[in-house]
């Protein structure tokens, strides 16, 4: 660990809803102090973080008087509205004892399934940092439904770390780690203190959702390592309870989980490819054509595609699936759902004489391909 974030200086530190409102009891003042306090100190040595940090629902169900999460969508964002202005005020009165500004940032996939809006949104990151202060990142609870939704802030602040091009993420939570198997129901399960980042035996070991306040679990910090590391990120899994475990972790002591990112790395374009969570269609694709893909460095063409489902349009980004439905590859297609229907499972030369009409001879060129 001590190699791995010593020389860290970009930063993502992510915090969960049972840590800022001290498992729903209201925002936790001592516990926000804290982190700005250890976030100020790495900004006076050099560092810049960036905080993404969910309680806003949790923290208008409290003020609302709400024992219990809301299931409908209405009564969700008017909680995320009633509790975003508690949380904000909170982290700005915080960060403003320490000479820093706070900046108030809300996301939804939608601003970054965008390639326009997506690089605004890291032009206005890298700039705040630029001014040194605070982008406090969470996503826009308020306006945002099924189809535009990140799912938890785990997901958020992978996608954020690629978006900036981080070289850390920390995920501070009320569990000390990842263990072997869940510590609360086996008494022999270990802490897992370093493993790579998307090694498939993670995901075992990982149980649901940790609470009733908050959307995520063990699994989704699991996956949103693996998604960091798409950009070479690596990911601390730590207890935000750990005395100044900011400051520790970026010092090299050893705290929680280091899930470490593979020395590859996907270019800027590709990777925005590789971050959209919603896509408008789906391609499913024959062992040739995985083959092709995965082992050839081959474009994707018509001939190697089973069915088609969705409605898109040209440009559309579609994923990419084997018949047994894992995820293969996130590419941009040269075709509509309609032509994409009519030509799949022939050869390229056909392609004229389906549509009546020259095309691309790839439904997806690889230069527009990422594999997953």
């Amino acid at each position: 660990m001590k190699t791995a974030l010593t020389h860290c200086k970009r930063i993502v530190v992510k915090v969960g809803s049972s840590l800022v409102t001290n498992q729903g009891a209201g925002l936790d003042l001592n516990a926000l102090g804290n982190w700005a306090r250890q976030i100020a100190t790495l900004c006076a040595s050099g560092h810049e973080v960036v905080l993404v940090s969910s309680g806003a629902i949790a923290e208008g169900m409290q003020r609302l008087g709400w024992s219990t999460r809301p299931t409908s969508i209405h009564n969700l964002q008017a909680a995320a509205a009633v509790g975003q202005m508690g949380l904000v005020q909170a982290y700005e009165s915080c960060f403003r004892q320490h000479g820093l500004h706070a900046a108030q940032v809300l996301l939804t996939h939608a601003d970054l399934a965008d390639r326009e809006r997506y690089l605004n949104a890291r032009a206005t990151l890298t700039t705040l940092l630029s001014l040194r202060v605070i982008p406090i990142i969470n996503e826009n609870d308020t306006v945002v439904t099924d189809e535009i939704k990140f799912g938890d802030n785990d997901t958020l602040g992978a996608l954020v770390t690629n978006l900036i091009d981080a070289d850390v993420l920390i995920i501070l939570t009320d569990q000390t780690g990842l263990y072997t198997a869940d510590p609360r129901k086996d008494s022999n399960a270990m802490l897992v203190s370093e493993a790579l980042a998307g090694d498939a035996n993670l995901e075992s070991m990982a149980g649901g959702a940790g609470s009733s306040i908050g959307r995520g679990g063990m699994i989704t910090k699991i996956l949103a390592a693996k998604r960091a590391a798409r950009s070479g990120a690596h990911t601390v899994i730590a207890s935000g309870h750990e005395r100044d475990v900011l400051l520790r972790l970026l010092q090299g002591e050893s705290i929680g989980t280091l899930l470490t990112a593979p020395t590859l790395t996907l270019a800027a374009r590709k990777q925005w490819l590789a971050d959209h969570l919603q896509v408008a269609g789906k391609l499913v694709l024959d062992a040739g054509a995985i083959k092709a893909l995965r082992t050839e460095g081959k474009s994707l063409l018509p001939i190697g595609v089973k069915s088609v489902s969705g409605e898109f349009g040209r440009g559309a980004v579609l994923a990419c699936v084997g018949e047994d439905g894992q995820d293969i590859a996130r590419g941009l297609t040269n075709y509509s759902a309609e032509e994409a229907r009519r030509i799949a499972g022939h050869a390229s030369q056909e392609i004229e004489s389906l549509l009546g009409y020259g095309g691309d001879s790839e439904i997806i060129h690889r230069d527009n391909l990422v594999l997953l």
